[in-house]
């Protein structure tokens, strides 16, 4: 399909299209002009992860095509659970909180998009500028009449929850009505009219469409992104650790590295149309590769996603790196390292030190990876999970690497206190 404007041709090709709510008329608009767009980001944690990514590259695109993003940080909603399709209610975050894991992560955006004062320059706005000082009836004449309890009962997240006989309570059921009206007031402040976001946040942006028209007769529209999973079913940005967080401090850049030459032979190609910015025939060369070739792909994949994430420098370091790792069997400058009191590791197993140091989950754990043949210190085999650690291990001056299969490694450093 053919589009009018370059923003919907370059999402239709990355395959970023999965819904809209008109298409046509949004191409239309898109074509008249600089137009303003936006996608919500609550920050429930002081970092975001390659989930988030996922829609970040759209406003990202967004700006390139010659639009205007804004990234909303959901200071107010954030306050506020949202109603997931988990069975239990989110835990309520404290201002102070919130106000921290804003600060630390917006850094991240910086990376992706062009802030300042210009036509298409991004802009960064908190929704708590105007939901903190709402009050509550005045709220509630405004823009509550808007919503029918029969309407947000068809709300997957609140189906699931009811069907379960689980408790929702109020403070949740409040959530889609503030982020519904987040794009009335980015309409009437920024004439934003678009939002974007994943497949999963659809009725929200539906919502805040229709609220728009309502109380402001305002068009607007909505364009979401299809749910990313891996080959294997896997959630994107999720591995046996946890998230794979955006923040350096959360997740190096060699680690970061590591995840995307990690991805599946099958999943490459989607993922240098997601993630990457090169172009469209240099994806298909690299995507039409086989055999051991598909490596040399992944190493492409990982040094154009880290380098976006982390910077060119940091790029080449995870690059070089993971050659002296992988290919020289030596010890990269840029590996995670973890420190170990001394103390800690006085009669301790080597198991221990495989958990100590983040490798293994748990010390049953550590004795599997172990008794398969799968653990190293620095390059030598490890047989018994119950030896214990000797004295010139602690004695060492340098950080020792250890290995978790071919793909984990950790410098230990041992410290005295």
């Amino acid at each position: 399909m053919k589009f009018k404007s370059d923003f919907l041709n370059i999402m239709n090709e990355r395959g970023f299209i999965h819904q809209a709510s008109d298409l046509a008329g949004l191409d239309a608009k898109l074509s008249e002009g600089v137009c303003t767009g936006y996608i919500g980001y609550d920050p429930t944690g002081p970092s975001l992860h390659v989930g988030h990514l996922y829609t970040i590259m759209m406003l990202r695109w967004f700006q390139v095509c010659g639009h205007r993003p804004i990234s909303l940080m959901g200071g107010g909603t954030a306050l506020i659970p949202d109603p997931t399709l988990k069975d239990k209610t989110r835990p309520l975050l404290t201002p102070e909180s919130i106000a921290g894991n804003i600060e630390s992560i917006k850094t991240v955006f910086s990376k992706f998009l062009t802030y300042g004062d210009g036509p298409t320059d991004a802009v960064m706005v908190n929704n708590y500028d105007w939901l903190g000082g709402a009050r509550y009836i005045d709220f509630l004449r405004e823009v509550g009449t808007h919503f029918t309890i029969n309407r947000m009962l068809t709300f997957e997240s609140v189906k699931m929850r009811l069907d379960r006989e689980l408790p929702m309570t109020f403070i949740e059921f409040n959530y889609m009505v503030l982020q519904g009206y987040d794009f009335v007031e980015l309409y009437r402040r920024y004439g934003t009219v678009l939002q974007m976001g994943g497949s999963d946040q659809w009725g929200n942006i539906i919502n805040g469409l229709e609220l728009g028209r309502k109380m402001d007769g305002a068009a607007l529209f909505a364009l979401t992104a299809p749910l990313l999973t891996t080959s294997s079913g896997a959630k994107m940005g999720k591995t046996e650790g946890g998230a794979v967080w955006l923040n350096a401090d959360q997740c190096s850049p060699y680690g970061y590295w590591q995840f995307w030459r990690n991805t599946e032979d099958a999943d490459v190609g989607r993922m240098l149309k997601v993630f990457t910015d090169l172009p469209m025939d240099e994806i298909a060369r690299l995507e039409g590769l086989g055999g051991a070739e598909i490596n040399e792909a992944k190493k492409i994949l990982a040094f154009e996603a880290t380098r976006l994430c982390h910077g060119q420098e940091a790029a080449l370091a995870a690059a070089e790196t993971a050659r002296k790792v992988f290919e020289e069997g030596g010890v990269g400058n840029d590996l995670p390292v973890a420190e170990v009191r001394r103390a800690d590791l006085m009669g301790a197993s080597v198991a221990d030190l495989f958990v100590r140091a983040g490798l293994s989950a748990s010390k049953g754990e550590a004795r599997r990876l172990i008794e398969g043949g799968g653990a190293r210190v620095g390059d030598v085999l490890v047989s018994d999970p119950a030896g214990q650690i000797d004295g010139a291990f602690l004695s060492a001056g340098g950080p020792i690497k250890l290995s978790a299969g071919k793909k984990k490694h950790v410098l230990v450093r041992v410290i005295e206190s």
